[in-house]
């Protein structure tokens, strides 16, 4: 059982790796026939031979830009949670915050990050902060919606049985928010750490986006690109860690494939 699962997962992944090696051959043939400075493109093997060689500065400020995304990231699930959580046991909550979770979406992040540098400093806090701004509507609004799913006779047969709010909520909304909940922090992640290197690349003492900014200005395009892959394995890597998460903590969601829906 587990070699044929492993054989489709080959299958389904052999497309994308096959493109994946095509654009990459097509882009060395192309810098090397065509004679182009690496100061404007270089070689995929020139940026991976500079990544290697400048392995020990670029794993330094990946771990600073992951570490402040997974900071970022656990306050936003804590944020997150306590909104949804107020929204849906008081309704006109909903009214009140749902304009302001709009909102928040419509500020440009291009305008505030380099306020909350203004603001805060280019210590740890802006950073964080960003990253909250970000990633809090899509998380929140999945939750929110994720409890909207639950069965009305689900609802109706648990309180017949003398079940108090709490417990409903607890035993039915939250695991029936669950397929919504895993779909929106994967959205969520990818978008915390894009804003982390934004954040860094406006202001601070480490991090991806600083390195990339140093090294543009410095015309080291192969290092801004090796900085680039390692962000988006980075990225790639904490959006499947989702998944083990949701083995975890919710394996019904991973066994039926879909939306517990009663």
């Amino acid at each position: 059982m587990d070699i044929s699962r492993a054989v489709r997962t080959v299958r389904r992944l052999l497309p994308a790796i096959l493109l994946g090696v095509l654009l990459l051959v097509g882009w060395e043939l192309y810098v090397r026939i065509s004679g182009v400075r690496p100061q404007i493109l270089p070689a995929p093997s020139r940026v991976f031979a500079q990544g290697i060689a400048h392995s020990s500065d670029l794993w330094r400020h990946a771990s600073a830009t992951l570490q402040v995304t997974l900071i970022g990231c656990s306050l936003t699930l804590i944020v997150s949670w306590l909104i949804a959580t107020a929204v849906d046991f008081i309704p006109w909550f909903r009214l009140s915050v749902t304009p302001f979770l709009v909102a928040s979406q419509t500020i440009p992040i291009v305008a505030i990050a380099p306020l909350m540098i203004i603001w805060f400093g280019f210590g740890t806090l802006p950073k964080v902060l960003v990253i909250i701004l970000v990633t809090f509507f899509p998380i929140t609004l999945g939750l929110i919606e994720g409890f909207l799913t639950t069965s009305p006779t689900a609802t109706a047969l648990l309180t017949s049985m003398g079940a108090s709010r709490w417990q409903i909520f607890y035993r039915l909304r939250v695991p029936q928010a669950m397929p919504r909940f895993f779909t929106s922090l994967r959205i969520g992640v990818t978008y915390a750490v894009v804003g982390a290197i934004f954040a860094e690349y406006v202001g601070a003492r480490a991090g991806l986006g600083l390195y990339m900014s140093a090294q543009k200005n410095s015309f080291r395009t192969d290092l801004v690109l090796a900085a680039v892959a390692l962000t988006a394995l980075m990225s790639v890597a904490l959006f499947l860690f989702t998944y083990l998460v949701q083995r975890i903590v919710a394996p019904w969601t991973v066994v039926t494939g879909k939306d517990t829906r009663g």
